[in-house]
């Protein structure tokens, strides 16, 4: 349950604690706070753990530089790592960095590994049952990984022949085809969902996360069949602020190592 907030304080007296409920009350993103906690406590030992507060736009230009110079980052790395000291200075500590001067990572010339249809094709079919389903809902229909572990059952829009793919807080979304090949397949996995839910309310569980905003205006949704993740964990696990035992959707990381193997074997 790697994307679901972990408690703070309400009145948090920790630095970093401080920084997270700044963020949590703009509504970002829990993959944006832990990022742009990563990347503030990398600069704060980066300085010898002094407080930001401390420190001047210099050191921020001295690390943001490191990055490009003495690690050779990515670019895409060097630019997170200058939105979260962003976020920390010009947010947080009411501190406007104005603008920088370091040196920026070079961009790479080179072209990015692309599969064909048939190399994609092929690992696919190397995949159990379940994760070809998923990989091959991802190819055919533009998802990221995580857009596709998050998909809830009524995202499925099979009159339509659409997706509904939400955004992590569960708001602002956006829709994109659903292959007519997969069409059977995904009905029986949520044909397979709502069976497996119902026996999840006869133990007493059953009730899914949902993000705060949706949770309070609809606080029977959790135990609805159409807010059911498409692609459930196997099992239960607890959710480390309610302390209540959910099934939370299918690992990221069980996809990623699942497309791993067969490309290994190549």
């Amino acid at each position: 349950m790697e994307d679901i907030p972990k408690p703070i304080p309400a009145k948090p007296v920790r630095f970093m604690d401080q920084v997270r409920l700044a963020i949590r009350r703009r509504g970002l993103a829990y993959k944006t706070e832990q990022t742009y906690c990563h990347w503030i406590l990398r600069f704060i030992r980066f300085h010898g753990r002094k407080h930001p507060k401390d420190l001047t736009i210099k050191d921020v230009e001295t690390f943001l530089e490191d990055l490009a110079i003495g690690q050779t980052v990515s670019i895409n790395t060097q630019k997170t790592a200058l939105n979260a000291l962003s976020f920390l200075y010009n947010k947080f500590l009411q501190r406007p960095l104005g603008e920088l001067d370091f040196a920026h990572t070079q961009r790479a010339r080179t072209l990015p590994t692309v599969f064909s249809h048939t190399e994609a094709t092929a690992v696919i079919q190397q995949l159990e049952p379940l994760h070809r389903l998923m990989v091959s809902l991802m190819y055919g229909s533009g998802l990221r990984v995580m857009e596709a572990v998050r998909l809830r059952v009524q995202d499925i829009d099979f009159a339509n022949n659409c997706i509904i793919v939400r955004e992590s807080k569960g708001m602002r979304w956006r829709r994109t085809l659903l292959p007519t090949s997969l069409v059977d397949l995904l009905k029986q996995q949520v044909a397979f969902v709502l069976v497996q839910h119902k026996k999840d309310l006869a133990m007493g569980y059953g009730a899914v996360y949902l993000p705060n905003a949706l949770a309070r205006k609809c606080p029977s949704a959790p135990k609805e069949p159409g807010w059911q993740y498409l692609f459930p964990a196997p099992s239960f696990s607890l959710d480390p602020r309610s302390g209540i035992r959910r099934r939370h959707h299918l690992h990221e990381r069980q996809i990623q190592r699942a497309v791993k193997k067969p490309l290994i074997k190549q």
